[in-house]
């Protein structure tokens, strides 16, 4: 993936990696649209910066996807690249019969959410120069949080339609995945200062830095990622579900 001279859609672009990584590509020289529920948020990503815009979009409502899909390719018909990073983190409560909205938003938000944004804007996407899909996953798909289960499950799905993704666009759109560890942002009450997870900033200039390479990663992981992305393959998976779930 090309790093200058996009113009480059971000959903949940109002907060945390989001909102980073919104920053740091316009600093690149990259024209940036970031997207999300709340527009205070979004326009405080985009205040006082050339070449960034706000719109608002609610991952969850799949009529609003698709209008949305069709103004911002009006408005921006340059657009090149997507980044899938809107989503929600619930814990809970598996011992015993509950509500189930929180799955079921999270399902929504997290995997119905990207793939309903991808299928809006496949066409336009596969006709443009240097066209890239970054779909942002977790560390959780590979090992699950036991108390997130929805939202591990979510993300182990996305990385799966990822993979398929890649390969039926294979020659038309180039396809990554960036695969977070524990970073230290607002996606649960407390996490931004939470002792153990990997400071934002950290995360974000590893994260460029592996953009930066002269052939992308298909896979964008950050070194502190590599415990949970290969613990089935290096022998330690049980292990490493167990220090999850007692952490």
């Amino acid at each position: 993936m090309k790093t200058t001279g996009n113009t480059i859609l971000i959903t949940g672009g109002g907060s945390g990696i989001g909102r980073e990584l919104a920053l740091r590509f316009n600093e690149l020289g990259n024209k940036v649209v970031v997207a999300g529920r709340r527009i205070d948020a979004l326009e405080e990503t985009v205040a006082g910066r050339h070449d960034m815009h706000a719109m608002v979009l609610d991952v969850g409502d799949p009529q609003a996807i698709r209008a949305f899909a069709e103004r911002v390719v009006a408005e921006h018909p340059d657009l090149n690249v997507l980044i899938n990073n809107a989503g929600i983190m619930r814990r809970e409560d598996l011992t015993r019969s509950r509500d189930l909205s929180d799955s079921e938003q999270t399902i929504v938000a997290n995997l119905l959410g990207p793939i309903r944004l991808t299928n809006a804007l496949t066409d336009h996407l596969a006709g443009q120069p240097d066209a890239a899909i970054v779909n942002v996953s977790s560390g959780l798909a590979f090992v699950p949080l036991s108390a997130t289960p929805t939202y591990n499950a979510t993300k182990a799905a996305l990385h799966s339609y990822t993979v398929s993704l890649r390969e039926q666009l294979k020659g038309k759109i180039e396809i990554i995945e960036l695969v977070p560890p524990a970073v230290q942002t607002e996606l649960t009450p407390g996490q931004s200062t939470r002792d153990g997870y990997m400071p934002l900033g950290d995360f974000i200039d590893e994260v460029m830095a592996l953009f930066h390479e002269e052939s992308t990663p298909k896979e964008i992981l950050v070194e502190r990622v590599d415990f949970l992305r290969w613990a089935e393959r290096d022998g330690h998976f049980d292990q490493a579900v167990e220090m999850l779930s007692t952490h």
